[in-house]
């Protein structure tokens, strides 16, 4: 009988003398002794209180809703998929050259990828172009310009 929701009202050969207990020691005691006992289910009184509560919690969960994740710009798949077929490699080649499952390949080709840093470098430098920043789909130059 640990059950918060309900009392236990332990009555003696006496009635005007009651007892209200919650604890399962205190209940088996009374069935030992042979006193009366009743349990009785607790129910809300202030029902329209608790809705109120429902409903705030409810606004605010709308209120708070966290907008999707942005996905890698259109234009970086294509420069992917042309600097792929430049150098005439399947994404499932591309994938193992970068130690990726080719489906991230696709993803990226696609435009339904999360943008991930190290997935776009190990891309830029296993095909050799440009996939961040400005003049995207450019060659990729090491060092400096001169």
């Amino acid at each position: 009988m640990s059950d918060w929701d309900s009392v236990t009202v332990i009555r003696k050969r006496n009635a005007d003398r009651t007892k209200v207990t919650r604890s399962e020691s205190d209940v088996n005691a009374a069935r030992r002794a042979g006193a009366a006992i009743s349990t009785e289910k607790k129910t809300m009184t202030n029902a329209g209180h608790a809705n109120r509560d429902h409903q705030r919690i409810a606004k605010l969960d709308r209120d708070n809703d966290v907008a999707p994740p942005a996905k890698v710009d259109v234009s970086v798949g294509r420069a992917i998929q042309k600097a792929r077929m430049e150098k005439s490699i399947t994404q499932k080649d591309l994938a193992q050259k970068i130690n990726e499952k080719p489906q991230v390949v696709n993803e990226y080709e696609s435009g339904k990828a999360i943008p991930n840093q190290q997935v776009l470098g190990k891309l830029e430098r296993a095909l050799g172009v440009k996939l961040r920043g400005k003049n995207i789909g450019e060659p990729l130059t090491f060092g400096k310009k001169k």
